[in-house]
């Protein structure tokens, strides 16, 4: 049944159609062979009922905060401080791409809205200061991995409705990853720089426009504070958070002059459409996982790990493995919303902390996004440094592996992302 419907599945992909017809086309054939009397009653009841859940409503809110602050400019101030901090540096504007990820990862946690916004902006500017384009869209990519580690996180939000994990030790356990990536890139950058004979521009800013610098975009940097305390106290439910920082950006906007009528109008249009087309392949998503599930799939897949369920390193590794070339074929939320049912059970009997699975489930799936042949950050970055997609397929692989090598040192040292959840737990 299994491998029936994943080839039914490839075959609407390959088709060209949409990816929830795809998708759900692919669980009418999976009810075919469990029981065709089915159709009818459960898959509607389970295709609203994946997404009749109060937590999800945080996904549109925190896109919107991340629209407003497009809209109202907070993010050009967060990077105009990215560039004052280490701009300097010798290969400044690759730094100040990675270190802008990081600071948009705070905001809106998308990483293909990161690569299209960072992307338009500093590819021209690593250009002209010596970077190819390939590395430059390459890096683009790569530091928007980013975005969904440090907090607020999309994919960390379905993870935690489906597993019923804390959102706030989740929010909290992506922080020093976030941070590792960027650390990572940021080095892989330096070397490159070094290699190329890049040379530094522009000097060490001074205290006065640092202070300047950092006024300006200190309202923007405040936003990841008001998500992450929030919730983690206990002061509001993610979407709360959601609401109060999206509510928090629209003031900033209104009180610096920058949020019009017309920009509001764009901030919500874009917001619906991007919410639309995530919650209708979670709705079908989910419909495939309950059905997967009452196939019992899931005990099928802890008795076919069960020699190595007392090594939970080698539980990771596997299950990292199989998310990496599942994430290469498949949207990354479906993805997600399919695999976490079925990793769920083997991870508990491995003894593996659920926020700790989270984390390493969340960058497998992140990392998807610059794999071919479906990455789409890399699809965006090709399309705004205007570069041919198989040329930067073909570069983009020194990313990848760099995403890895932090994925598998977050594997060996679960410590990396349990720390901060337990010291403030």
């Amino acid at each position: 049944m299994t491998l029936t419907m994943l080839a039914v599945f490839l075959v609407h992909v390959l088709l060209g159609l949409p990816l929830f017809i795809s998708l759900l086309a692919t669980a009418v054939v999976g009810f075919l062979f469990v029981d065709p009397a089915m159709i009818p009653r459960m898959m509607p009841q389970q295709f609203f009922g994946g997404i009749n859940v109060f937590s999800l409503m945080a996904i549109p809110l925190f896109i919107l905060a991340g629209n407003l602050m497009n809209v109202t400019r907070l993010t050009d101030r967060l990077m105009a401080f990215a560039k004052l901090l280490v701009g300097h540096l010798r290969g400044g504007m690759g730094h100040v791409n990675v270190v802008s990820s990081v600071f948009f990862a705070g905001v809106n946690g998308s990483a293909v809205a990161d690569t299209s916004a960072l992307g338009s902006l500093l590819v021209p500017p690593m250009r002209k200061e010596g970077y190819s384009t390939a590395f430059a869209a390459g890096l683009t990519a790569g530091s928007s991995l980013i975005g969904p580690i440090i907090p607020p996180s999309i994919f960390m939000i379905l993870y935690a409705s489906l597993t019923n994990t804390s959102v706030g030790d989740l929010f909290l356990a992506g922080v020093i990853p976030g941070l590792l990536l960027g650390l990572a890139f940021m080095t892989m950058n330096a070397w490159y720089a070094w290699h190329k004979g890049l040379e530094k521009r522009g000097g060490l800013p001074s205290r006065r426009e640092l202070a300047v610098t950092a006024l300006g975009a200190l309202p923007a940097l405040v936003a990841p504070f008001i998500i992450v305390s929030g919730i983690v106290m206990g002061f509001v439910t993610p979407t709360e958070s959601g609401a109060l920082t999206a509510l928090y950006v629209a003031l900033c906007g209104l009180v610096q002059g920058n949020l019009r009528i017309a920009d509001f109008w764009k901030a919500m249009v874009d917001t619906t459409r991007l919410t639309s087309a995530i919650f209708l392949i979670m709705a079908a998503s989910a419909t495939i996982s309950w059905l997967l599930s009452y196939a019992q799939v899931p005990n099928e897949f802890v008795a076919l790990l069960a020699p190595y369920i007392e090594q939970p390193v080698v539980i990771l590794l596997l299950l990292s493995l199989i998310t990496f070339v599942t994430g290469m074929f498949m949207e990354e939320v479906s993805a997600l919303m399919l695999l976490t049912p079925i990793f769920s059970p083997v991870a508990m009997m491995a003894g593996i902390d659920p926020v700790h699975l989270g984390i390493i489930i969340t960058l497998n799936i992140t990392i998807a996004l610059i794999t071919p042949p479906m990455g789409a950050c890399v699809f965006v970055a090709a399309a705004v440094s205007r570069l041919e997609i198989t040329s930067l397929f073909r570069t983009i692989w020194p990313f990848v592996v760099t995403a890895i090598l932090v994925l598998i040192l977050l594997i060996l040292f679960p410590s990396l992302t349990l720390w901060l959840p337990t010291l403030l737990g």
